[in-house]
C-alpha cells in the first residue's frame, strides 16, 4: 500500500504526521510512504531526518485582511495554490496513494484539493481546540476530519462526521529513563534540570526572561537548563550575546541550542518544562508526564494556544504564563515556587500523564487503513 503526508510549517504540523507514517511502517514494513511539504520550511529537514523521502510544491498563506498589500498578498497566494494543486495532481497520479493524511500547514490546502478531485480518500487531523483558517478551507474536500479534543467538534459544519483521536505522538516519549536520557545528553544529575523552547522560531519574550534567569542563577545555581532559542544560528547567537551582556559569556548551568532534534530525549531528561501551548507539543507533555509552564503563542488564530493551555492548567498539571506577562520577574517566581516544593513537581507530572491518550495513533492509523481498504 502507499501513503502520503502533507504537513508544514511548524513542528506541530510535522510531528504528528511524522508518528503516523511511523506506525503504518511498523504495522506493514513493505508499504509506501511520501511526504509533501514546502521548500525552505522545516519539513524539508525533519522529515529526511526521520527516514521519509519528501518533495516540495508551491503554497501560499492567506492573510486576513482588506489592506491593499494584504489583498496583493492574497492574490499571489492564489496563484501559488493554483500552482501548488498542479503540481499536487502530478505528483499524486504518479505516486497513487491509497490515501493522503493532512496534518497542518498551508500546503495541505494543494494537496487536499488535488486529492480530492482525483477521488483518492483524504483525512484531516486538526490538532488544535479551535480549527485554523485551512481545516475550515479543507472541510468540503475532506472524507475524515479528525481532532484532538472532544471539544472542537462543534465547531465543524457537520460535527456528526468528526472523529475525536487525540493527539498523536512521535515514538519515544512514552516510558523514557530519565537518568539514561541525562546521560545521553551529558547532563549531570547535581541539580534539577528546566527544558524549554518556544518553538522553532524563537520567542522573543522567553528568550529576553531566561537570558536574564539564567544569567542571574550562574553565581547560585538552582537548576540545570537547556533551553532551544529557535530562528537557526542566529537565534543561538542572539541569545548568547545577550547573556553575555548580562555577565554570562561562559555559562556552566545553561546550554543553549538553536533547536533540539531529539526532544524526547530532553524531555524525558527534564524535571520542568517551559514552554508554548500547541497542542502537539501539549501531547508530547502528556505523554512524557512532565510538569510544565505553559506560555501560550499570543498570535495564534482565535487565540487557541491559551484554550489549548487551559486544559493542563484546569488539571493542575501546569501553570499558565501569558505572554504579555512574561519576565523575568513573573517566569522566575513561577519557577521558584515549583522548584522550592518537593511534591509540586512529581505531583504535576502525574496529573499531566493523566492527560495522555495512548491510543491517539492507533485511532489516526486506524482511519488511515478504514479509508483506503
Amino acid at each position: 500500500m502507499r501513503f502520503l503526508f502533507t504537513c508544514g510549517g511548524t513542528g506541530g504540523h510535522i510531528n504528528p504526521a511524522v508518528a503516523a507514517a511511523q506506525r503504518l511502517k511498523t504495522l506493514m514494513p513493505d508499504c509506501d510512504i511520501l511526504f509533501l511539504g514546502t521548500a525552505d520550511n522545516m519539513e524539508m529537514d525533519l522529515v529526511p531526518r526521520e527516514g521519509f523521502p519528501i518533495r516540495a510544491i508551491p503554497a501560499g498563506n492567506l492573510h486576513r485582511s482588506l489592506k491593499p498589500r494584504e489583498i496583493v498578498h492574497n492574490l499571489r497566494s492564489g496563484a501559488l495554490l493554483l500552482e501548488g494543486i498542479r503540481q499536487a495532481k502530478r505528483i499524486l497520479e504518479e505516486f497513487r496513494p491509497d490515501a493522503v493524511l493532512g496534518t497542518g500547514g498551508y500546503v495541505c490546502c494543494p494537496v487536499l484539493i488535488a486529492a480530492s478531485r482525483l477521488k483518492i480518500p483524504t483525512l484531516l487531523h486538526e490538532a488544535n481546540a479551535l480549527p485554523g483558517l485551512t481545516t475550515r478551507l479543507l472541510e468540503k474536500h475532506t472524507d475524515q476530519l479528525m481532532v484532538a479534543f472532544e471539544e472542537s467538534r462543534k465547531f465543524y459544519r457537520k460535527p456528526e462526521k468528526v472523529v475525536c483521536t487525540g493527539m498523536p505522538v512521535r515514538s519515544g516519549f512514552r516510558d523514557r529513563d530519565r537518568a539514561m536520557a541525562r546521560q545521553s545528553l551529558g547532563i549531570p544529575e547535581d541539580l534539577p534540570l528546566i527544558l524549554s523552547f518556544g518553538g522553532s522560531l524563537g520567542a522573543v519574550r522567553m528568550n529576553e526572561a531566561l537570558a536574564v534567569i539564567a544569567a542571574g542563577q550562574e553565581k547560585e545555581p538552582r537548576f540545570r537548563l537547556l533551553h532551544a532559542t529557535g530562528g537557526g544560528q542566529e537565534g543561538l547567537e542572539n541569545m548568547r550575546r545577550r547573556m553575555a551582556e548580562l555577565g554570562a559569556d561562559q555559562p556552566e548551568y545553561t546550554r543553549l541550542e538553536p533547536y533540539l532534534y531529539d526532544m524526547p530525549a530532553a524531555m524525558a531528561a527534564a524535571d520542568l518544562v517551559i514552554c508554548r501551548a500547541g497542542a502537539s507539543t501539549l501531547g508530547e507533555l502528556a505523554a512524557a508526564g512532565k510538569a510544565a509552564i505553559l506560555i501560550p503563542y499570543p498570535y495564534a488564530t482565535g487565540n487557541h494556544q491559551e484554550k489549548n493551555a487551559m486544559i493542563p492548567e484546569n488539571r493542575g498539571a501546569a501553570v499558565l504564563l501569558r505572554d504579555a506577562d512574561c519576565s523575568a520577574e513573573t517566569l522566575g517566581e513561577a519557577i521558584r515556587r515549583l522548584l522550592e516544593d518537593p511534591a509540586a513537581l512529581p505531583e504535576m507530572g502525574r496529573k499531566m500523564k493523566s492527560l495522555d491518550r495512548a491510543d491517539a495513533l492507533d485511532a489516526i492509523v486506524d482511519q488511515i487503513l478504514r479509508l483506503s481498504a
